[in-house]
């Protein structure tokens, strides 16, 4: 009797285990999907700059550093290779669009160009889908992190390797507005 009482302990236990490892695979799975969706509009507003620089590149040709750093910004986010490193790249970035877009308002030509129009437009709607997407994630990534620090998850999730993973977060330089002047 006091044998079937063990097995069965054992065979529960094995169950739990089971159960909560699948779960968690589920989730990290969630989480590198959710990641995707970001890579997949920072690649969109990757191939909208060129387009937005070379636009202005005519308009404003005296403003040759501020392209210039944006085109290293772009290049800077093409080597980065773990999500890490595209994070910081993306908000490098995001801080060279966000000057570009000052000197814009510099050239009222430009800023009436219809074709420039347009590129700032879909880069807008691109910044919104980064924004919603970097929310979505940050959200997978905490329902993630919390499942694997929580008692008894830990536990099976020290057991199998779970690390945490790394909100997509802004840094401080990102967080100011830029200053427009006219």
């Amino acid at each position: 009797m006091a044998l079937w009482i063990i097995l069965g302990v054992i065979v529960i236990i094995a169950l739990y285990v089971i159960g909560v490892y699948n779960s968690l695979i589920s989730m990290r799975n969630k989480v590198k999907n959710s990641w995707a969706q970001i890579d997949v509009q920072l690649k969109r507003r990757f191939d909208l700059i060129p387009n937005i620089v070379n636009t202005v590149k005519g308009y404003a040709e005296h403003e040759k550093e501020t392209l210039e750093r944006v085109v290293e910004a772009r290049n800077k986010f093409t080597s980065a290779s773990t999500p890490e490193d595209r994070m910081e790249a993306n908000n490098e970035l995001t801080r060279t669009l966000d000057r570009l877009m000052v000197v814009v308002e510099r050239y009222p030509d430009l800023k009436a160009n219809q074709g420039f129009i347009q590129l700032q437009g879909e880069l807008s709607a691109t910044e919104d889908k980064i924004s919603f997407s970097r929310q979505f994630y940050n959200d997978i990534v905490m329902g993630y992190n919390t499942s694997i620090q929580r008692f008894p998850r830990n536990i099976v999730a020290g057991m199998f390797n779970f690390k945490e993973e790394t909100f997509f977060e802004i840094d401080e330089a990102s967080r100011q507005a830029p200053t427009v002047s006219f």
